[in-house]
């Protein structure tokens, strides 16, 4: 619905910072915002170039407008824009790559859209975001962390941080704000996150990787897969199986030597909606007579 109060692009460019989160609410969407101006400031110049960049280049090309209002084309640049900014010194190069890699998203974002025209199809989700930050990005070192002795604080905060992740921020602040901006958009998703985040820490502590856990590096796409699968009131165990996959998935990557990025949401979600198409289709399909 359009916001008289708000402009369109600027209506457009909150629902980008939103959508990260898979939610069209523009007060998420600044709270999202204010997250990054918080957690590091260093990366909201990337971040709003790359979401402008996606929403002009759908601009440009014509797509349908209500997918740009609703900051489809925008959230994949967004996250290109501050995973640039992180990894690579400024020079004079860093804000045309920006611009071209949130107008490459956009484009790969509209390809896929273009083919999914039922509510079983499988979403892009942040794919364009996973591939290209691969290519800029490629190998990624093992990091290593300080030894750290788990304090009630650390692992109440551990599950913000995590959705601050999500944003490739790592301050418990970052994660409140999110989180309230989830809250006001979607009361049930946000406790699906949460849900998803906590998960992902308790796994990393039983599993005696302290550091990590309270990093919330195990935490970011549980939450993810919990809001992507928690549409359904009467399916509860489709965001528990997301949030499980994710979490099996997410160390996979460090073994082929590939950031994790939001790479184990994505394939968690593809792989329980794969499996949901695959017993409904068995379902609805006439039983064959001998």
């Amino acid at each position: 619905m359009h916001n008289p109060t708000c402009p369109d692009w600027a209506e457009a460019l909150l629902n980008g910072f939103s959508q990260i989160f898979l939610q069209r609410q523009p007060l998420c969407g600044l709270l999202c915002l204010l997250a990054i101006l918080i957690g590091a400031p260093a990366l909201l110049g990337g971040a709003l170039l790359g979401g402008l960049a996606g929403l002009l280049t759908a601009q440009r090309r014509g797509y349908p407008k209500a997918e740009r209002q609703a900051g489809l084309y925008s959230y994949n640049g967004v996250l290109l824009g501050m995973l640039i900014s992180q990894h690579f010194a400024w020079s004079a190069l860093l804000p045309p790559l920006i611009l071209a890699c949130g107008g490459l998203s956009a484009m790969l974002s509209r390809l896929w859209l273009k083919h999914t025209h039922h509510p079983d199809d499988l979403s892009a989700y942040t794919a364009p975001f996973v591939g290209l930050g691969w290519l800029l990005i490629g190998s990624a070192p093992q990091p290593t962390f300080a030894l750290v002795e788990p304090n009630f604080f650390a692992i109440v905060s551990a599950p913000f941080i995590g959705l601050a992740q999500v944003m490739l921020l790592d301050q418990p602040l970052a994660g409140v704000l999110i989180a309230v901006g989830l809250l006001l958009a979607n009361r049930r998703a946000a406790l699906w996150a949460l849900i998803g985040a906590t998960a992902g820490v308790l796994v990393a502590l039983l599993l005696d990787e302290p550091a990590s856990a309270l990093l919330g590096l195990h935490s970011y796409n549980p939450a993810l897969a919990a809001l992507a699968l928690s549409q359904s009131r009467r399916q509860p165990w489709l965001p528990l199986l997301g949030i499980l996959l994710a979490i099996i998935l997410t160390p996979g990557f460090a073994t082929l030597h590939l950031p994790a990025l939001t790479a184990p949401f994505i394939l968690a979600c593809w792989l329980v909606r794969a499996t949901q198409r695959m017993f409904k289709a068995r379902v609805d399909s006439p039983f064959e007579s001998p």
